[in-house]
């Protein structure tokens, strides 16, 4: 016995293995909303939870194992013997987003990626997929119209073929017994009614059995035909359908081949006659099976009672929901009795030897009544002294069972109240051979029903006897002759009004079979198909049956390309796995084409021989376009998969100005690394904007129009991941910008910087004659050491060299007296003003670099040229002077642009320096 606890207390079940005298406890990490038992296993347990994760346990529910996480609710199945290569396989459905999940088969105690089957190939519907007995549906949404696929004895799926004209908005499994589909479709012009279909064996070719079925809604939203399928008798259904805005109840007994109206009785349950003449009247059921186990529905019938059916209905021209009465019939539906003119919940006892019926009314009531004759004749029994609101009935499990509890309350407001009623002692003796009798099977006295006649043996309805656990319903059959009631129109055929089978307006008999997609035979259809499960002989079998040719060679149609995930992206590196298949044409003569996109393709001769996939490794970063071809002598058909290859990206950079001038155009970057990752889109944040911007290229010019401190951040969505980077920009309405230069000179040896150790940082900038430009001419270079140093140290008195390195961060720089340096040339040919303009210099050169790189350190020595690259990003901010007159500035630039060209018109040399002018 197994018990659950409250959640909203604790989340824990408790086992008992001695019938409830003890009980233990084993605590839950998880909430437990449904469990689902192995058919055979007894200890074999799966539990859905509350967050969508499915467990199970081999060990009664003593120990858990996570199976899969995000399945979608009571879409997961136990694997069928015969069918599943192993016992231990769970058919379940996991949501992959909101409009896209997957079918998936997992392994009960190792369900890892390794692992894992995808017996469909690509996407499918959430909540579409039903896994029942021995067939596999799931749905595909398509711009058109949703496609529906099947996949018989866990074969490759096939999409459903209904008629051509039919649309389908909904379809609903209803039947898969006896290898046969009834499946309930509501086409685009139905609102509250259903049509239903039925299909061969494959379960892929449907055609039409009864239209416009009644439906409802179920109280958890699902939706409920009016089919019911009688227990005890193959292919036997009632169905309630509309006919002009009347609902009509219907019964077949060849498993909707035909269908007709219900006699009513002839006598009312007082002995009147009641006049009720076909088709203008008749009976009508209610036939809503109940999906609590505690009440019971509107229509019941048992195995083990073959040929009893109790319902509730009306009797008229429709059926209606007042003046309902109960109904029985002991002959499978041929004719009808009145047994109750109230509605009353009937039970079935021993095995149908005996109905017990209780009535349904909101009042308290004491009694039932009991019925031995098939409810011809009802014994009155009081079940309690004091009157009790019924709430539900039970009766105890088996067919044969002489036990059942009542249970409800003597008030509104007391509790739970049982009564455990054993109708054992009723009975004073166990049934003989002489209490039995045999019945004989008939629709209106036609015998041969599914092709075959069925003799039953049932209890005599005066024989007051216990059946008991050893009884079984003997039956004997023998087959007919095969008549044209035993065959139903083929796929893409329709009964005419004289009830012969002939070609729909939309099909073509000439056209290739649909078995020639993998065989070299196909069946010649004669517009008509054996019922399923009729097993009549000879007679007109051979001129209904279909015959055997040989399959001409077929174009190849409906050529379908996926991965075996069915997803459009993949990471670089990953093995991919493309499935192909065929919907018609012959495969074994079939070649196929793959095309990867990457300068690599496959040829195969045979699509049957690539079931298992095709693999193939991308080795860059792209959209490729994939391309399967499947061709042979009579045509080809191409499909095509745009594969995006990706690879994950790790960092991002944002490359912008730290100050720009108000309304101007200025450009901002973001690099990635690595460079290649595949479709990226980039959304800019700029400034205070309420709405980013949303680019796929990795640059974009903006202007700002207010000063101050503005925020720029860069966000880049690379597949599954987003990374940022952010930068603050100065905006400036009345800024100057100077443009920074650079010149080359003519020996690495001539320009020198000397870092100076301590703080404040202060450095030597040092220019050394050009020996071939002065040689044997020392009076040429001190003049032009000194024109240059008399140049830049006016800039530097004036705090003409000053910028914004960052927001909020003004450099302005200055000459400085300082003692001299181990490398400092103390010829005569070297001034002292041109010292003091390299010591400037080196004090512009440095501060820039020392507070842009955060105190960075820097060895004693460098060459000035191995810095150029980092400071052509570095120094591209303006230069903002601010104190100087109009003339001077415009003296300073003449007298810069004439050493620029000085020094421009000497020889380079293989490495050679380079200076900024400002």
């Amino acid at each position: 016995i197994m018990l659950l606890t409250d959640p909203e207390v604790e989340s824990s079940l408790l086992i008992s293995s001695d019938e409830g005298a003890t009980y233990q406890k084993y605590r839950l990490n998880f909430y437990i909303l449904s469990l689902l038992f192995h058919p055979e296993q007894e200890d074999w347990i799966l539990a859905y939870s509350h967050d969508q994760k499915l467990y199970s346990s081999v060990e009664f529910g003593r120990r858990w194992q996570l199976v899969h996480e995000r399945v979608a609710p009571n879409r997961f199945y136990w694997s069928k013997m015969g069918l599943d290569k192993e016992p231990g396989l769970i058919h379940l459905e996991t949501s992959i987003s909101e409009g896209q999940a997957l079918y998936v088969t997992c392994k009960l105690q190792n369900c890892t990626d390794s692992n894992k089957g995808k017996p469909f190939p690509g996407y499918i519907d959430p909540n579409s997929l039903v896994v029942q007995d021995e067939y596999v549906f799931v749905q595909v949404s398509t711009p058109g119209r949703p496609v529906y696929y099947v996949s018989a004895k866990r074969d490759v799926f096939t999409p459903m073929k209904l008629p051509k004209y039919t649309l389908p908005k909904e379809l609903h499994v209803i039947s898969t017994d006896d290898n046969r589909v009834v499946a309930a479709v509501q086409e685009w012009n139905q609102n509250e009614t259903y049509n239903l279909y039925v299909s061969d064996t494959s379960g892929v070719y449907y055609t039409l059995a009864l239209e416009n079925v009644v439906s409802s809604m179920g109280l958890e939203g699902n939706v409920m035909v009016d089919l019911y399928e009688v227990a005890g008798i193959k292919g036997m259904f009632l169905a309630n359908k509309k006919m002009d805005n009347q609902v009509k109840t219907h019964i077949t007994y060849n498993r909707g081949r035909d269908w007709r109206l219900l006699q009513a009785p002839s006598r009312d349950l007082r002995g009147n006659s009641i006049h009720c003449v076909l088709p203008y009247c008749s009976l009508h059921l209610h036939l809503h099976v109940s999906t609590n186990p505690y009440t019971s529905g509107n229509i019941a019938s048992r195995e083990s009672a073959p040929g009893i059916i109790v319902a509730s209905g009306s009797i008229g021209s429709e059926l209606t929901t007042t003046n309902v009465s109960v109904f029985i019939t002991s002959d499978a539906g041929n004719t009808w009795r009145q047994i109750f003119d109230e509605e009353y919940a009937v039970l079935y006892l021993d095995q149908g030897g005996a109905l017990v019926a209780i009535r349904h009314t909101p009042l308290p009531i004491r009694h039932l009544w009991l019925s031995f004759d098939e409810g011809r004749q009802w014994n009155k029994y009081s079940f309690t002294n004091t009157p009790l609101f019924v709430d539900g009935v039970l009766g105890e499990p088996g067919e044969e069972t002489l036990i059942m509890t009542i249970f409800g309350h003597f008030s509104h407001r007391s509790e739970w109240q049982l009564v455990k009623i054993d109708f054992r002692s009723i009975f004073n003796r166990r049934c003989t051979e002489a209490d039995y009798q045999t019945w004989h099977l008939h629709n209106q006295g036609e015998p041969c029903l599914m092709g075959v006649k069925r003799i039953y043996r049932k209890l005599k309805p005066m024989s007051r006897c216990v059946m008991g656990k050893m009884y079984s319903v003997a039956m004997t059959s023998s087959p007919c002759d095969c008549m044209e009631a035993d065959f139903e129109c083929d796929y893409g055929y329709e009964s005419r009004s004289d009830g012969r089978c002939s070609p729909a307006f939309w099909f073509h008999p000439s056209s290739m079979s649909r078995s020639c997609t993998t065989g070299m035979t196909f069946l010649n259809s004669t517009g008509y198909r054996k019922v399923i499960s009729n097993n009549c002989t000879a007679g007109v079998s051979a001129e209904f049956t279909a015959r055997r040719l040989q399959c001409p060679l077929q174009a190849p149609r409906g050529l379908h390309l996926v991965t075996n995930e069915g997803a459009l992206t993949a990471t670089l590196g990953s093995n991919i796995t493309f499935l192909v298949f065929l919907e018609e044409g012959d495969g074994a003569r079939t070649s196929i084409t793959i095309d990867f996109g990457d300068g690599h393709a496959l040829t195969y001769s045979n699509v049957s021989t690539i079931e298992d996939g095709i693999k193939h490794i991308y080795k860059a970063v792209g959209i490729y376009r994939v391309t399967a071809t499947a061709e042979n002598s009579l045509g080809s058909e191409t499909a095509t998969l745009f594969l995006h290859i990706t690879c994950e990206l790790e960092y991002i950079h944002l490359s912008a100005p730290f100050v720009v001038v108000r309304n101007k155009e200025v450009n901002l970057t973001a690099v990635l690394w690595p460079s290649q990752v595949g479709t990226v889109t980039y959304i800019w944040w700029i400034g205070n904007n309420t709405e980013p911007i949303i680019t796929l290229e990795g640059s974009v010019a903006c202007t700002f129009s207010r000063e101050g401190v503005n925020t720029v951040t860069v966000q880049v969505s690379a597949g599954n991941a987003i990374l940022q980077d952010r930068k603050t920009i100065a905006v400036h309405g009345e800024s100057i910008p100077r443009p920074l230069r650079f010149c080359r000179t003519s020996r690495e040896d001539q320009l020198l910087v000397t870092v100076l150790p301590g703080l404040p940082t202060t450095a030597e900038f040092f220019l050394l004659p050009d020996k071939q430009l002065t040689e044997g001419k020392p009076e040429k270079s001190s003049a032009h050491l000194d024109q240059l140093s008399e140049v830049v140290l006016s800039a530097l008195n004036q705090n003409l060299v000053q910028f914004m390195l960052r927001p909020g961060v003004q450099v302005t720089v200055h000459a400085a007296h300082l003692s001299a340096a181990p490398l400092v040339d103390t010829s005569e040919n070297h001034s002292g003003s041109a010292m003091l303009m390299l010591l400037s210099v080196v004090v512009l050169g440095l501060a820039i670099f020392v507070i842009y790189k955060f105190k960075r350190k820097i060895p004693g020595l460098n060459v000035y040229a191995q810095m150029q690259n980092e400071k052509e990003q570095e120094m591209k901010s303006p230069v903002n002077p601010s104190e100087a007159t109009p003339s001077s500035q415009q003296d300073l630039v003449h007298s810069l642009e004439i050493l620029d060209s000085e020094f421009s018109s000497r020889p380079i040399g293989e490495s050679p320096p380079t200076c900024s002018v400002f």
